[in-house]
């Protein structure tokens, strides 16, 4: 009952707090720790000092601090700081046995701490016990032989004792543990202090073993150098050059070589250094090594050696670049033209050995159009620099078994050989050497260039033949032909040449018939055959309507002095008119008209040129619908378009259209009378010749107006109307007439104030 009685009692309620504000002073936990610290409530008072007066007391004084090191040790054997206290404490009252004794429990419980050794070991060494140090060192190294302060520790005490073997015996078993570079150092360094040399440089043989790197060579060869051993130090750059190769050849090593050298003021071994460096370190690895070595030749270098510098370096480029891309040919064009200048011909030749090695992968001209350039300039530079004749033939024997001639050829690379054998003074050999060409892959550029040659030689029977192979060949090559024919116009045999001409023009297919039917005609018109002349353009006629053959003919009739010159040259424009009403082109018989005029203008009478004038066309405008290449409307588009005055007359619709404008005309006239009574009397007489002109037969469907703004404002409205019949507009006739009166009787109006 009690239990339940305890277990129903009440818990007293919490105070609600109902005010929730921050209060308004602040308190953080850095204040309360600096009050805390200020009114100094943690300082305890320090304990009373304590003399100790007799033995017994001193006794009882050890016994009360051993049980409490003793107790802290039993609570915790790990924490070795506990340990090192109690053998301090033993230590500061003289009891080296006691300490010792500690020392040993404490490496019981971790003999691989570091700091207890040490430790344990000064304790020993200031108590001046060596052999004990010796032993606790000798065990340490033993136990911990990679942890380097025991031995740097054990090593210094040995020396300081004057155990100089002891401390090289320390030493050498370090070593066997292939410690770091530094405890190489150390050993070197200690052996220098004692002035061996020997030993010395007996350890820096071991150690360059262990740690192969360029710096340790570097350092080496420099500790002979400054205990003068010249050669020593020499000899060491030279093995380590050797050592690493070329595969790990490094910039740095070459440098110390370098200044090593020029310290011994060998300055042609300094150079050596350098260039044989530059020839084999990379581009991106060897900054510091061009730097120095031009730093080199601005002290001690002439002109000569700074370019060679300069040179060696962009040779370096051009080698990185070759190599990362070996078909790279205008790489190869920049490396040969810089090793042409400086360099011996055996360097250049086998730079161009390399570069021709390239073959293009695929037989393709585009591919090989750059690679064949190599071949002419490698055989250019061995006729021209190296005078070598038979090198420089061989080397285009060999380009011209290296090209497959059956796809493709370089009528170029076939015409320099020729030509190089002439200078050779050997003609059968440039002849064997085309006619190679032409049998194995015959071009135009090559049998040109064959005729050329022979041409120069002065050799025309042979220059015959080729041309006759030349247009077995290319039978349809007009140019061909017209040499052919001015080769025998210049030899005086003008059968000869009108036969090749006749053969030509009788050709199934001609690539510049034009080119060669002028070319036939100035022939003969340099013969004076005039006959032949006129039928070859009557021939030429009968083959084309063109007008410009029209216009010339009509020039060359009036070209030939004779009393009817002029006849002629009408009756060829007539007939040429006649002949193109069918032509399409409308341009072209305007250009026909065009010409017509001019001549009448300067040779004609008045008669002929208004016979000429009244042929000339109208020039409208018209407007057509385009569609788009889909098919939809793309719109409208405006053109000119000519309506000659014979076409006119044979189409009704434009028959009747001018008839309408001429009526349109007549009344304009009759109500401009009406309204101007005197002033058109006046101007009657004046006007009566043109109402006489409109009023023409219906034959032909109106005059031509008297100036241009007439003829315009007529074009207008013919082409107004035009378009309004072609695109179907659905405006009335009364709609238009209207406005053609409108623009007629502005015209009049105009015309008035002119006169």
């Amino acid at each position: 009952m009690a239990s339940t009685a305890a277990g129903k009692q009440r818990i007293p309620k919490v105070a609600k707090v109902k005010n929730k504000a921050p209060a308004e002073v602040q308190i953080t936990a850095e204040q309360l720790l600096r009050e805390a610290k200020e009114r100094e409530l943690e300082l305890l008072p320090p304990p009373p000092k304590q003399k100790i007066t007799d033995e017994e007391e001193l006794n009882d004084y050890k016994l009360k601090k051993r049980k409490g090191f003793e107790d802290n040790i039993r609570k915790n054997r790990t924490v070795i700081s506990n340990w090192i206290k109690y053998a301090q404490w033993e230590e500061s009252l003289k009891e080296i046995h006691r300490a010792r004794s500690i020392y040993e429990r404490a490496l019981d419980v971790d003999h691989r701490n570091i700091t207890l050794w040490l430790k344990y070991a000064e304790m020993e060494m200031k108590s001046r016990q060596v052999n004990h140090a010796r032993n606790i060192w000798d065990r340490a190294i033993t136990i911990l032989p990679r942890v380097n302060q025991f031995w740097y520790k054990y090593t210094y005490m040995e020396e300081m004792l004057g155990n100089v073997a002891g401390c090289r015996q320390a030493f050498e078993r370090w070593m066997e543990w292939e410690p770091d570079e530094q405890a190489w150092h150390s050993y070197i360094n200690f052996e220098l202090r004692y002035k061996e040399v020997d030993k010395g440089r007996t350890i820096y043989e071991r150690y360059i073993l262990f740690f192969p790197e360029v710096k340790n060579w570097i350092k080496y060869a420099r500790f002979e150098e400054k205990h003068g051993y010249i050669a020593h130090s020499r000899k060491v750059y030279e093995r380590s050059v050797e050592f690493f190769g070329e595969d790990y050849v490094d910039e740095n090593l070459f440098v110390a070589f370098a200044k090593f050298e020029e310290t011994q003021k060998e300055f042609e071994r300094v150079r050596v250094i350098y260039k044989y460096a530059l020839d084999r370190i990379p581009k991106h690895q060897a900054q510091e090594l061009f730097k120095f070595y031009t730093m080199f030749e601005k002290k001690f270098g002439d002109r000569r050696g700074i370019e060679d510098v300069i040179v060696s370096k962009r040779r370096f480029q051009y080698e990185e670049e070759v190599k990362a891309n070996p078909h790279n040919y205008d790489a190869w064009f920049d490396y040969l033209r810089l090793v042409e200048n400086d360099a011996d011909p055996d360097t250049v030749r086998e730079v161009y050995e390399r570069a021709i090695a390239n073959i293009p992968p695929i037989q393709e001209k585009r591919h090989w159009k750059r690679y064949i350039y190599l071949w002419i300039n490698y055989a250019l530079y061995e006729e021209l620099e190296v005078k070598d004749p038979e090198k420089t033939r061989q080397v285009y024997q060999a380009s011209l078994d290296l090209i497959p001639h059956k796809k493709f050829t370089f009528a170029k690379i076939w015409l320099l050989y020729a030509q190089f054998e002439i200078r050779q003074k050997n003609l059968q050999g440039a002849r064997r050497v085309m006619g190679t060409a032409i049998g194995k892959c015959p071009k135009n550029k090559l049998l040109k260039g064959y005729i050329e040659l022979e041409l120069q030689l002065r050799e025309f029977d042979r220059c015959r033949k080729l041309y006759e192979k030349y247009l077995e060949f290319s039978p349809e090559n007009c140019t061909t032909w017209i040499k052919f024919s001015e080769l025998e116009t210049i030899l005086g045999d003008g059968e000869r040449a009108r036969a090749i001409f006749e053969l030509a023009i009788g050709q199934p297919r001609l690539d510049m018939p034009e080119v060669l039917w002028k070319s036939y005609i100035d022939f003969e018109i340099e013969q004076e055959e005039f006959e032949n002349t006129r039928n070859l353009y009557k021939r030429l006629l009968q083959r084309t309507q063109h007008v410009k053959v029209w216009i010339s003919y009509a020039k060359y009739e009036l070209s030939i002095n004779g009393p009817d010159r002029l006849q002629k040259s009408r009756q060829i424009f007539e007939e040429a008119n006649k002949g193109m009403r069918s032509c399409e082109e409308k341009e072209e018989r305007l250009m026909l008209l065009e010409s017509w005029r001019d001549f009448e203008r300067e040779f004609g009478s008045e008669s002929s040129m208004d016979r000429v004038r009244e042929l000339m066309p109208d020039k409208v405008k018209k407007r057509r619908k385009l569609t788009a290449e889909d098919g939809s409307d793309a719109g409208w588009e405006e053109y000119y378009d000519y309506i000659f005055p014979e076409d006119a007359a044979n189409q009704p619709n434009l028959k009747l259209l001018a008839m309408a404008k001429m009526w349109k005309r007549q009344q304009m006239v009759d109500e401009d009378e009406d309204e101007d009574g005197e002033n058109n009397d006046e101007k009657s007489p004046e006007k009566s010749p043109e109402v006489a002109e409109e009023t023409s037969p219906s034959d032909e469907p109106a005059a031509p107006p008297e100036n241009d703004s007439e003829r315009n404002a007529e074009n207008e409205t013919e082409e107004e109307k035009k378009t309004k019949d072609d695109d179907g507009d659905d405006s009335s006739s009364s709609d238009s007439d209207d406005d053609g009166g409108k623009k007629e009787k502005e015209r009049k109006s105009a015309e008035e104030d002119k006169e």
